[in-house]
């Protein structure tokens, strides 16, 4: 059996890989060839350092989690269009000159413009669980 550490870290690699979309907890401890008694084990402590979310949700009649990466690692996609990449001052840009990054409405526009974006592209966990009445009765769940 792999050490726990182990399956901490392959387990959390392959949820971050499913995405927004997430994956079912079961589906996920047949991946990694782990028992259902440990992959809960590991879902719990990945929940609990705050590295995943987790969601019931009915399959096949059963009660299980769906598993969310908190965070996702960002690409070069996310700064593919910063205004700095193409500008004529590049060679000029300094913060102790004129031209400079602090004095930049391109750069000012550009950046005030990504929490807008972000905002649009990530789902909306707010109805997530939160109670810890509401945790207690999940801990209870099959998994």
């Amino acid at each position: 059996m792999p050490k726990r550490n182990d399956l901490e870290q392959k387990a959390l690699h392959y949820v971050i890989n499913t995405g927004y979309q997430g994956v079912l907890q079961s589906d996920l401890w047949r991946e990694l060839s782990a028992s259902s008694r440990e992959g809960s084990r590991v879902s719990i402590k990945l929940e609990e350092k705050g590295l995943i979310r987790r969601e019931k949700e009915l399959q096949d009649g059963r009660w299980t989690y769906r598993l969310y990466p908190k965070r996702l690692p960002k690409s070069i996609a996310t700064i593919a269009d910063c205004p700095c990449l193409l500008c004529p001052d590049n060679a000029k840009c300094d913060p102790t000159t004129t031209v400079s990054p602090k004095n930049c409405q391109k750069l000012t526009d550009w950046i005030l413009g990504l929490d807008n974006q972000q905002v649009q592209n990530e789902p909306d966990f707010s109805n997530e669980i939160s109670t810890s009445e509401d945790d207690s009765i999940a801990k209870g769940l099959d998994t």
